[in-house]
């Protein structure tokens, strides 16, 4: 299961972020997951909830944000966003397309105490 290196990996970020400005506590971590970044939330949400404990995250609240998929297209050049997993331009139907959002995970916010 990498979701328990993903959360190793953000609470190290979280300490880090949290000595850079002199903080002894976290309060809340928000993250955004993109829908194709191979992360399974309730996976993340329970590996942060069990690693938390006794790091400087220790009580927080985790928060995450799901990003869909965002395209756009190389033939009209028009941006959209993915309700379906079909990878096709909904505007002219081209599948020459680029992924511009959603195939990430990102720290996007901390609250310090």
């Amino acid at each position: 299961m990498h979701e328990y290196s993903i959360v190793g990996a953000l609470i190290e970020s979280c300490e880090e972020n949290a000595r850079e400005n002199g903080s002894a506590k976290i309060t809340k971590v928000v993250v955004k997951i993109g829908v194709m970044s191979g992360v399974e939330p309730e996976l993340l949400e329970r590996a942060f909830e069990t690693f938390k404990e006794n790091s400087i995250c220790d009580g927080a609240e985790f928060i995450m944000n799901i990003q869909p998929v965002v395209i756009v297209c190389n033939l009209c050049q028009k941006k959209s966003t993915l309700t379906k997993n079909e990878y096709f331009c909904p505007h002219c139907q081209s599948v020459e397309i680029e992924v511009v959002d959603g195939e990430e995970i990102y720290l996007m916010q901390l609250e310090l105490q």
